[in-house]
Parts: C-alpha cells; sequence; structure tokens
C-alpha cells in the first residue's frame, strides 16, 4: 500500500470521526395512526431510537409533556418481513435493535392507548442512532477503564468497522442489483422470443386460411 492510499483511508476515518450523522426529526399522529420509516442498514448493525412524546393542548395551542400511560408501540420489521422487535414503551425512552441481515428494515410506530382525554394529536420526536453512534464511549471507557487516548482509538476501530460493514452491504446491495437485472433481462429475452413465435404463428395460419379462401373461390 503506497503512502498516498495509506494517508486517503487515514483521512477518511478521520473526517468520519470529526463529522457527526443526525436524524432527528418529530411528526404527528392521530389516535390510530402508525407511522413508519425505512432504514438501509448493513448487518450486525445495532440501531437506537431516543423518541419522546408530546400531548397537544387545546389551552395554549402547544404541546405539552405527555402522561406515562400514553407511550409507543414500536414494532421493527427486517428485509425478510420477519419481526425483529415488537414491544411497547413509555411516553419517553429509548428502543434497540441489531440487525441479522442486511437490507431494508421497516421502523413502525404509534400509540398503546385508544382512550386519550383531549382532542387533537401526539407529537413524536424521534432520533436514530446508528453503528457507533449508539455507543456512549464515556460509559465504555469508564466500564473498561481506558485512557482517553485508548477511547478515541476504539472510536476510530468501531468507525473503520463500520466502512467495512457499508462497503460490503453496497457490495450485498450491487449483487442484488445485478441479479435483479440479469433475472429482468432473461424475462425480456424469453418474452421476445415467444412474441416472434407469436407471430410467426399468426402469420402461417393467415397465409393457410388466405391459401383455402382463393381455393374455395377457384382463384388458384
Amino acid at each position: 500500500m503506497g503512502r498516498f492510499e495509506l494517508f486517503g483511508k487515514l483521512l477518511l476515518v478521520f473526517s468520519l470521526a470529526l463529522s457527526t450523522t443526525v436524524h432527528a426529526l418529530f411528526f404527528h399522529i392521530a389516535e390510530t395512526e402508525r407511522k413508519c420509516f425505512n432504514e438501509e442498514i448493513p448487518d450486525d448493525t445495532t440501531v437506537i431510537g431516543l423518541y419522546k412524546v408530546q400531548l397537544y393542548d387545546p389551552r395554549t395551542g402547544g404541546f405539552m409533556t405527555s402522561s406515562p400511560q400514553i407511550g409507543m408501540h414500536v414494532v421493527v420489521t427486517d428485509p425478510d418481513e420477519e419481526t425483529v422487535l415488537s414491544k411497547v414503551y413509555s411516553s419517553e425512552g429509548r428502543f434497540s435493535f441489531t440487525s441479522h441481515m442486511p437490507g431494508e428494515h421497516i421502523i413502525c410506530l404509534y400509540s398503546n392507548s385508544t382512550k386519550w382525554f383531549t382532542e387533537g394529536q401526539l407529537r413524536v420526536h424521534l432520533n436514530f442512532q446508528v453503528g457507533e453512534e449508539a455507543v456512549d464511549y464515556a460509559i465504555v471507557a469508564q466500564k473498561e477503564k481506558l485512557t482517553e487516548l485508548q477511547t478515541r482509538f476504539r472510536h476510530l476501530l468501531d468507525q473503520v468497522d463500520r466502512i467495512t460493514k457499508e462497503q460490503r452491504y453496497q457490495r450485498y446491495r450491487e449483487e442484488r442489483f445485478r441479479e435483479t437485472s440479469e433475472s429482468t433481462n432473461r424475462r425480456i429475452l424469453w418474452w421476445s422470443f415467444l412474441q416472434i413465435w407469436i407471430l410467426l404463428g399468426m402469420g402461417y395460419w393467415q397465409i393457410k386460411h388466405l391459401k383455402s379462401f382463393f381455393e374455395a373461390k377457384k382463384l388458384v
């Protein structure tokens, strides 16, 4: 490996260390409404969702902290539509799961209550943390008794691991896309052959029909 290539990879790792990915958002849901999100996740990757539920206040026209009885039901399914997580949580907290296969995971949230004491909507604040973003390195350093330099190095190693998983996932997506393209091309090819045979058959039938017609009219 050349010096420039090594320098490029180190620069990429340090740039990732300095950058932060923001997944924070909020949305409104009605009493029976379900809100779903699609997340492209590599395999063996931890995802943490931090959320907070607020209840509409008709007196002020704003949103206030909801009661503990109004929580969120979280359902996560993998690309094979298998349930990874299905659990009811309180009005504020976190949920987490680890992907066992790469691909698009569907994360759905809806209220666990059907008896609200006021009309209006719920406002849900949600923040996704994926991969090393879900790791609290302060707790890791305290638990494993790491120095500041060791903690930073651990963070860099986790980012390198994330890059490796992302590259593996991109290769997986390329393979799936290539398989889909090849399958589509094969179907188009066979459909073209079928159309040709249909046209040849219709042409043969028309020629035979015209020949019989001319013979019946004694034109030939």
